[in-house]
């Protein structure tokens, strides 16, 4: 077996713990006869061994690209501002010497008489000037340090413009250097691995896999690529990002796009977009982001149980990651129109800054016991720690990506046979609606919200009849996509392992 071209690499720009769709491409293909190894980042200063999800291999590739990112920042500001200082470091340190004087000569007139006394006294009305004008250059030096960090200042919009007109998909390396540490990160253990194929998960691995294969290639080995793409670049919005960020990376993409041998993604909307956009030979194969499922389900935790409620209380949950865009402030607000509901949201960062700003809000409602945060559990365990909820929701606000693909958490609730609460983002609101497995809100609208909830609640029943339909949730598992995957990889390296496990 070991002469056999089935060696697989997986990369994500990520822990892992948190992202079941690697996850489960890794346990899945391991499964088929795949020798799968997945590798993701550590951004920590520990050591973290190697271990396992299925039969697949997980390594963490230690990733800091300090060096880079400092240098970035430490180019001279005084052609953005004369005033600033060379570095925050020269700043603090001249600053820094003057509350030192300070300290110094007080301690110093304290014990003087005379003459003396009065030398101290204009000394030190000199070192409070000095430090006036030293503190007023610090804050000088920090603003074009914060601008910096922004990219939002007019040489920095102008240059952006001028580097992607002059470069266009070459210009990514010159938007954003930082991008290559991601290639210097990987290279060593994707290169010790030796792979037969490398799946790349997103347009930064894509990056780094193109690299890989060049590398191969060159020394007369034959590797596959394959790239999975989890949403369509070009319409990413982060209104956080600094002007760089994005267009850096839908260069990078656009770049590096052709040396795919492969294509994955998520949706028949953003497979119809990556192949026009990009030219892509062939349509992307989709594979959803659908949940495990088995019969019987494992034994898992209950969120119903976790809120330490009885079985009539209305319950809902949200799963997954919390930031503005997901719109999770509506369900917070509904608390103070629904006072006998409760809300659970599953999350992985319960300290985060977002997660705390909701918690204070349902406070200022009154309904702080109402709002439970509750733990990630194992891939495997999602579909029934969710289901002795009441319904599950899901409120992204409008947004292109948001619009044509279907999170994973929509069928983690489906496969939990939730009823759903969805806002009106276009391809969700249209299979809701297609399937009448729940309600559809207005995005941002509370009062629509609320009137959603209601009806799912006054009706339950109806909306979970709708999972009995003949085949819609046996094509929303994981196992079916998973076949569809491992098609894929048979197809580009022309082995197939589970065959040959089969027969041995």
């Amino acid at each position: 077996m070991s002469d056999q071209p089935n060696k697989v690499v997986m990369l994500v720009d990520n822990d892992v713990r948190r992202d079941s769709r690697v996850q489960k491409q890794a346990r899945s293909m391991a499964e088929r006869g795949w020798e799968v190894t997945l590798l993701g980042i550590n951004r920590t200063e520990d050591v973290i061994p190697p271990w396992k999800v299925g039969d697949a291999t997980v390594e963490l590739v230690d990733y800091r690209p300090e060096r880079i990112e400092r240098a970035h920042l430490a180019r001279s500001p005084r052609w953005r501002d004369p005033l600033a200082y060379r570095t925050g470091a020269r700043a603090n340190q001249l600053f820094g010497w003057c509350e030192a004087q300070a300290r110094v000569l007080e301690d110093r007139r304290r014990s003087a008489s005379g003459p003396g006394r009065v030398v101290l006294s204009a000394r030190i009305a000199a070192n409070r000037a000095l430090a006036s004008w030293r503190g007023f250059r610090r804050e000088r030096t920090i603003e074009v340090r914060r601008k910096r960090h922004r990219m939002h200042g007019l040489v920095d919009r102008l240059s952006t413009a001028a580097w992607t007109k002059v470069l266009g998909t070459k210009s990514w390396n010159h938007l954003d250097p930082n991008i290559e540490s991601w290639d210097e990160a990987f290279a060593p253990a994707i290169d010790r691995l030796r792979p037969d194929l490398i799946h790349a998960n997103d347009f930064r691995m894509l990056f780094v896999a193109a690299r890989a294969t060049f590398r191969a290639r060159a020394a007369g080995r034959d590797v596959k690529l394959v790239w999975d793409a989890h949403e369509f670049m070009p319409g990413v919005e982060h209104a956080t990002a600094h002007p760089r960020w994005i267009p850096s990376l839908q260069q990078l993409e656009a770049e590096h796009a052709q040396y795919a041998d492969a294509v994955l993604t998520v949706s028949d909307p953003i497979a119809d977009l990556l192949q026009e956009h990009h030219g892509l030979p062939e349509r992307p194969t989709i594979v959803l982001n659908t949940p495990i499922v088995q019969d019987p389900p494992p034994e898992a935790p209950s969120v119903r149980a976790r809120c330490g409620l009885a079985d009539e209380v209305p319950l809902i949950v949200y799963s997954g990651y919390v930031d503005p865009n997901r719109g999770v402030g509506v369900v917070i607000e509904s608390l103070g129109h629904l006072p006998d509901l409760h809300v659970a949201l599953v999350v992985g960062q319960p300290d985060s800054p977002v997660v705390r700003g909701l918690q204070e809000r349902a406070a200022e409602l009154g309904a702080a016991e109402r709002l439970h945060i509750l733990p990630y559990v194992p891939v495997e365990q999602i579909v029934p720690y969710l289901s002795s909820a009441t319904l599950g929701v899901h409120s992204l606000i409008h947004m292109m990506n948001h619009e044509i693909s279907l999170a994973t958490k929509f069928y983690e609730y489906s496969q939990a046979r939730l009823p759903i609460v969805g806002s009106d983002v276009r391809f969700m609101a249209e299979t809701i609606r297609r399937t009448g497995q729940g309600e559809v809100f207005r995005v941002g609208d509370v009062d629509d919200f609320v009137r959603a909830v209601r009806a799912v609640l006054a009706d339950r029943e109806r909306y979970v009849a709708a999972y009995d339909q003949p085949g819609l949730l046996d094509a929303w598992t994981w196992e079916h996509q998973a076949d569809a995957m491992h098609e894929v990889y048979r197809d580009l390296v022309g082995f197939d392992p589970a065959v040959i496990g089969a027969t041995a």
